[in-house]
């Protein structure tokens, strides 16, 4: 099975944004429409698309939903959506509305218990991401904005959820994300190696071919990308092509 080149589309008052290293006050806004920039990935081959509601990370709430719900009825690309998903009436309405996956970071954090009834109710077996992002090696919730310092790191979290029937991990390094300085390939092998048999999606830092060339070695399920593709420094077709390849 190939890694799946999973764009990324974050939504802040409703416009395409990045964040460097998840400071909100360093941002960097695109003009370009979230819809049709979600169907350009679509024409491109890619069949996932990752999107962040960071209104909703920072305020505990979904507040970007409309546009959501817009780029799942306009495209086939399948969706998986983080940023604010807090409750169980969150997580059944994004699924009512066609979102495929959730990616949940704060609640599961802070509440492992609760995250772990909620991987095992069969209304979400599959269908919860686990969203670790780390700075050090340390877990930050809130839109990367607090650091839990009495929780574990990220592998030890890990490693309490790897029999777990989670859709996957995404794992991200902060330090490196919407950076453009590369992949932090050791981090991310420790992690596969924690998270056992669980599909580990990478996140953070991805400029160019050869990066992704390097995570193709490694057993992931998926590369979200997002930064190095709105300003042309890796086009969505040739990276799905790459990780299409056999050889």
């Amino acid at each position: 099975m190939s890694v799946e080149l999973i764009p990324a589309i974050d939504l802040r008052e409703g416009k395409v944004v990045r964040l460097l290293r998840g400071d909100y006050a360093r941002q960097t806004s695109y003009a370009v429409d979230p819809v049709a920039t979600a169907k350009g990935f679509q024409e491109a081959g890619c069949r996932w698309l990752h999107v962040v509601d960071l209104d909703g990370a920072r305020d505990g709430r979904p507040v970007n939903l409309p546009i959501i719900e817009k780029i799942v009825r306009a495209t086939d690309l399948r969706v998986e959506v983080g940023g604010g998903i807090r409750t169980k009436e969150t997580m059944e309405h994004l699924l009512a509305s066609g979102v495929h996956r959730l990616v949940l970071g704060t609640r599961a954090i802070a509440d492992l218990d609760w995250f772990g009834m909620m991987v095992h109710d069969p209304h979400f077996r599959q269908r919860l991401i686990l969203g670790l992002d780390a700075r050090d090696g340390r877990v930050a919730t809130h839109g990367w904005t607090q650091e839990q310092k009495q929780t574990p790191d990220a592998l030890a979290i890990a490693r309490a959820v790897r029999n777990w029937p989670l859709a996957a991990i995404i794992y991200t390094d902060i330090a490196r994300d919407g950076a453009l300085m590369g992949p932090n390939i050791a981090a991310t092998g420790q992690l596969l190696e924690a998270a056992a048999d669980i599909p580990v999606i990478h996140s953070g830092g991805i400029t160019t071919l050869e990066d992704i060339a390097a995570l193709k070695a490694l057993p992931l399920a998926g590369i979200i990308v997002g930064r190095a593709l709105y300003e042309g420094r890796l086009q969505a077709r040739q990276a799905v092509e790459l990780l299409a390849a056999t050889s």
